[in-house]
């Protein structure tokens, strides 16, 4: 029975805004046990994998996940007892079989990735070996270049910033451990440069402050000061925004409501030039809506040398959706969040898609996260380059960084961080035969 599911349970514990999440956990006949917790979704792409609730109203306002614990703890750890947890492709792929709907509504996405996510912790534990080695074998060396948080608006705040992040990304340190060490620093002296001009200090989902400004350059403004005030210069220090254009769009026009601005398509990418031309903004997620594909051409044609242009809601870690994105030339980047398609393995094949299309890939976190780290190893794993997952603050966001602090200390020197390069040029790809999911 060695290395074979003996059983999986499941509870309903608490996300980061104290609404329910689902845990997983996979006990192998050995006593080996893998655990994983699933984050939860605020602002929604259109086209992401199906989060299970209950919509019982009476209870926790019907956000519930009793009935995806059911599914984990009846339908799939039947369909998986016995099975080899080593195995991680073929795991998922009976849970895809066992769900058979197109975006995991019978079981739930959140029901299905737990299991796919908890079987790849237990596998590692196993062997033995880090969960990053697991996943991408001994090519698994890059640390991430982390994408900051430390202004939050949009959806992700309740103030009048139209722009849902804006996010600092040390390219020029020199290690992880020191990329975190500045953007702590910076995010400090952003919080004194607040209390100084007497605005809110107040964090929102993502842990970035909440200020409110009269416009997204106010924005920029302010965290440029506190790139100069912590003593470092904009060479060493990049700016990066995500836009969640698909909550601004309305009737095809772009509604920038703390700016008075409605703009055209065309409008808008010329709005987002400016920018690039004016900041040293060099990542511009979501900067069209997710079905606006004739803006998303534009954008593309106007700044695809210049910037990354994220696609989130645009291909929801979709390798179906990315494909279309590829053979009509719109982005050059990709978010990857797991939740988005529901298991491991697929969310594997669509960063290996990336690549070899010459898109860049930047693993991340939900809104509604919790302390589980998997997506820090997850980013080492498949040597991603780039990792957002928060702000200096709120602990279910630092603990990723922690992690991956953690990861470069046991890599020593065959770890490396990229930095500006992880950007612009390849990282090396891990070759198919070196992990569990090929």
């Amino acid at each position: 029975m060695e290395n074979k599911i003996k059983d999986i349970k499941a509870w309903q514990i608490l996300d980061s805004k104290g609404n329910p999440a689902l845990r997983v956990e996979i006990e192998t006949y050995e006593g080996i046990k893998g655990f994983a917790s699933v984050p939860s979704v605020t602002s929604k792409g259109r086209f992401e994998a199906f989060e299970l609730r209950d919509n019982d109203k009476s209870v926790y306002g019907g956000l519930g996940v009793l009935k995806a614990v059911n599914n984990v703890k009846e339908t799939i750890k039947n369909a998986l007892k016995d099975k080899c947890v080593l195995n991680g492709y073929e795991i998922d792929n009976l849970l895809v079989e066992l769900d058979n709907t197109e975006n995991k509504s019978k079981l739930g996405a959140n029901a299905i990735l737990g299991v796919s996510m908890a079987a790849a912790c237990c596998a590692s534990k196993c062997l033995n070996i880090p969960l990053y080695e697991y996943i991408g074998g001994i090519n698994a060396v890059i640390l991430p270049v982390p994408m900051i948080n430390i202004i939050n608006g949009g959806a992700h705040a309740n103030n009048n910033l139209d722009f849902q992040e804006f996010m600092i990304t040390p390219v020029g340190a020199e290690s992880f451990y020191d990329a975190i060490r500045m953007s702590s620093e910076i995010f400090h002296t952003l919080e004194k440069n607040l209390k100084k001009e007497n605005m809110s200090t107040s964090v929102g989902l993502e842990g970035g402050f909440t200020p409110d400004l009269k416009t997204n350059k106010d924005a920029i403004e302010l965290i440029l000061n506190a790139i100069n005030d912590s003593g470092y210069t904009t060479d060493e220090v990049k700016i990066c925004l995500d836009i969640a254009s698909s909550e601004l769009y309305k009737d095809g026009k772009y509604n920038f409501r703390g700016e008075n601005l409605i703009l055209d398509k065309k409008e808008a990418a010329e709005y987002f030039e400016h920018l690039v031309e004016d900041y040293p903004v060099i990542s511009i997620e979501d900067g069209m809506a997710q079905d606006d594909y004739d803006g998303w051409r534009i954008l593309t044609d106007k700044l695809k040398d210049k910037c990354l242009l994220v696609g989130d809601d645009l291909f929801v870690t979709n390798s179906k959706l990315l494909k279309e994105g590829i053979e009509n030339n719109i982005a050059n980047a990709i978010l990857i969040k797991p939740n988005q398609i529901g298991t491991v393995s697929e969310t594997i094949e669509t960063v290996r898609i990336a690549k070899n299309a010459g898109y860049k890939n930047i693993i991340s976190h939900r809104s509604a996260e919790t302390e589980d780290t998997f997506i820090a190893d997850f980013a080492v794993g498949i040597n991603s380059g780039l990792i957002k997952t928060g702000s200096m603050s709120r602990s279910e966001r630092t603990a990723k960084y922690n992690r991956l602090l953690i990861i470069e200390d046991e890599l020593k020197k065959s770890g490396k961080y990229m930095g500006l390069n992880s950007y612009f040029k390849n990282a090396k790809i891990c070759c198919n035969k070196c992990n569990r999911y090929g």
